[in-house]
């Protein structure tokens, strides 16, 4: 195949410094074909040159004379048969393009419009299968405020792919839970602000890239019809009566016209530079009558194109493939768009050898993307056997709460495994995420049908608790302290053993229970205190000891010190109870003694059980354990907030799956993580000490 059916040309500046970013074959396919318009205005050239050298083939050629005037003639008439020769070969070469130059060919052209367009391959495309919808949107506003707009098409088109199906994924769910509920799906909507978010940034996108072209599109037509006018202007130039040394100056003029020209349609880059390639080098075959000039600019050519086959040559060796067809790619711009043609000698051999190199790197890179697709059917593999996991929990029904948590993390887990599995290939990807999605979903049926009927007993207990509720409030003024009391304390009781209910309206009915029960009691004891001269006189005992436990110095030993402690809060506790509006003294006591205990010198959860223990001994009092019941209450409360917090910092955690332990971010996370877990053990060993007080 000769250099002209792939029209090459460069300038000799071979010094390139190309990215290294992978590019895939799709990323460089673009349409070259050409429109209905160019193909007319090139076969209407080849028919002109075609007619004219069947004209001349009838016609003699007169004999050289010695007069300048008849050298002049005969040259010209010389020079035109060469033309049309030329133009009627052109005309009878094959149009077919080698597919590894093609593929070249194409990517050269996607980059036609917009010098800064091939900085396209800088922009790295990340896993983004891997990323939640947040990070999608964070990836995406980045790209977007950071690179020029026409430079990231490929990697919003894959954000784009990625967040709508995994928020597609979220609507499913949450549309399960809704009807779980008992909802009507007429009636489900869902408002994301994350979803909100992408579309914010996609609308700036589309807007800054509609803008984009739309400025770009005046130029490049306007750059077109500059360059078919150069095109015509090197047409003319065998036709003009003039100095040969005057029409080589004007078509090197008109060259450096057509470098400054600017960028064209891509789909109409490769024509235009067929045409004008093809004129340039019937031009240089008219200055056969001048050869001093023809051989120089062959030979400077030729001298380039060497260097540049060269350079491509050592490119064939690189192992860096994507960096081997980034170069390659700009030796070809090069060669297309700033060299000249050569000798017709030379012109099928040079091409052949740069042809040669060029199917190399063509061959090594079709080979990578063959290997890539092998780690693809591997990950495909691996989603394979994560969806069968899934699959066989789902098939396995739990019956409690504590198992179907344990699922969900489990389930989760897997979720997150399949993100980060990788990519697989593009013909099973939907089929596999379709998979993927219908095994979750099972699962999610299952887990809000059980949910479903464990709310419905939690209605049930519901409806119990307020029962419970009106004889309380019913009974919370009755002057009949003596057969009152057993019956508030049974309802305490029963209360207890009726089981969870509805979470929103858990807080609610409890502080409305104890409310009416803590009237009741607090009315009972009032009564029982209103006459108590004995709780009057401990009081005033307990003031004067509460003056002498602010002096004490402590020895710094904590054994010692300890015991003197307890001696001091055995002495307050075998004074006896004070009346009911006078135990503010109580905490008093209790922050002093508080502050004893902190300038021990031990272990903080030992020292921590031993202050605890002092406050539980002042809150149990004979046949009354209301104060024991709130402090269990809040107890209880705090260790499922601790536990919530757990899940938290861990859930978190999966986020940090990849980075170093010593990462500082990922050091406190654990770090936290161990602060809560020896707070729950220390609020746990408070329970159980609470439920030894009964």
């Amino acid at each position: 195949m000769s250099e002209n059916d792939n029209l090459q040309n460069a300038d000799g500046k071979i010094n390139t410094n190309p990215t290294e970013t992978p590019q895939t074959p799709e990323d460089s396919k673009v349409s070259e074909t050409p429109t209905a318009k160019q193909q007319d205005s090139v076969e209407e050239t080849i028919e002109t040159a075609s007619d004219a050298n069947l004209k001349q083939e009838d016609s003699s050629i007169e004999t050289e004379t010695t007069s300048e005037e008849k050298k002049e003639e005969k040259a010209t008439e010389e020079s035109t048969n060469v033309v049309e020769t030329a133009s009627e070969t052109t005309a009878e070469t094959p149009e077919k393009i080698d597919a590894h130059v093609e593929e070249i060919e194409e990517a050269n052209a996607e980059d036609a419009e917009d010098e800064t367009n091939a900085e396209r391959h800088e922009v790295e495309s990340k896993d983004y299968h891997a990323m939640s919808m947040e990070q999608l949107v964070i990836e995406f506003e980045s790209l977007v405020k950071d690179r020029k707009i026409q430079t990231i098409k490929s990697q919003v088109d894959e954000i784009k792919s990625e967040f709508n199906s995994k928020f597609e994924a979220l609507i499913d769910e949450k549309k399960e839970e809704f009807l779980a509920e008992g909802g009507n799906e007429i009636d489900f909507y869902y408002a994301s602000p994350t979803k909100k978010r992408f579309n914010e940034v996609f609308k700036t996108y589309r807007n800054n890239l509609n803008a984009y072209y739309k400025d770009l599109e005046s130029n490049l037509k306007q750059n077109l019809e500059n360059r078919l006018a150069i095109i015509e202007e090197i047409k003319g130039l065998i036709n003009v009566e003039e100095n040969i040394n005057t029409t080589y100056k004007h078509f090197k003029d008109l060259q450096e016209q057509w470098r400054n020209a600017g960028p064209i349609p891509r789909d109409r880059y490769n024509n235009a530079w067929n045409s004008y390639h093809h004129h340039v080098e019937v031009f240089y075959d008219f200055l056969h009558l001048n050869r001093d000039l023809r051989d120089m600019d062959f030979k400077h050519n030729l001298d380039q194109k060497t260097k540049i086959i060269e350079r491509a040559e050592e490119l064939a060796k690189d192992d860096n493939i994507n960096r081997s067809f980034r170069e390659l790619q700009v030796l070809h711009k090069l060669w297309k768009e700033e060299l000249g043609p050569v000798a017709r000698e030379h012109r099928e051999e040079i091409w052949e050898r740069f042809s040669n190199a060029t199917k190399t790197i063509h061959d090594k890179r079709q080979a990578y993307y063959a290997d890539l697709d092998k780690a693809y059917e591997a990950n495909l593999v691996k989603k394979e056997e994560i969806i069968a996991q899934i699959d066989e929990i789902a098939q396995n029904q739990a019956n409690s709460h504590q198992e179907w948590q344990k699922r969900i993390k489990a389930i989760e887990a897997l979720r997150q495994d399949f993100f980060n599995a990788g990519k697989v290939p593009i013909k099973v990807n939907d089929a596999t995420w379709t998979k993927f999605k219908t095994a979750v979903r099972t699962f999610n049926r299952s887990k809000n049908a059980f949910y479903k009927s464990l709310k419905k007993d939690q209605y049930d207990n519901l409806h119990k608790k307020q029962e419970l509720i009106k004889i309380a409030e019913d009974n919370k003024d009755n002057e009949d302290f003596n057969a009152t009391t057993p019956l508030m304390k049974k309802i305490q009781s029963d209360w207890k053993k009726i089981g969870h209910v509805p979470r929103k309206d858990s807080d609610k009915i409890w502080k409305q229970f104890k409310k009416a029960c803590n009237h009741y009691f607090d009315r009972m004891h009032a009564e029982r205190n209103a006459a108590s001269e004995e709780e009057t006189a401990a009081f005033e005992e307990k003031s004067t000891l509460l003056e002498t436990v602010k002096t004490i110095e402590l020895t710094g030993k904590p054994k010692d010190d300890i015991e003197t402690i307890k001696t001091q809060i055995s002495a307050w506790k075998a004074i006896g109870h004070v009346p009911n509006n006078k135990r503010f003294i109580e905490g008093k006591f209790n922050k002093v003694i508080d502050g004893l205990f902190s300038k021990l010198d031990m272990d903080k959860a030992k020292l921590e059980m031993i202050k605890f223990e002092n406050k539980l001994e002042t809150l149990s009092k004979p046949n009354d354990t209301r104060l024991l019941d709130n402090e269990q209450n809040y107890i209880r409360k705090k260790i499922s907030e601790i536990k919530g917090d757990i899940n938290q910092l861990e859930n978190n955690m999966q986020f940090f799956s990849n980075v170093d332990e010593s990462n500082p971010l990922v050091k406190d996370v654990i770090k936290n993580i161990k602060k809560h877990k020896d707070a729950l053990q220390t609020w746990e060993n408070k329970l159980r000490k609470v439920k030894s007080m009964y």
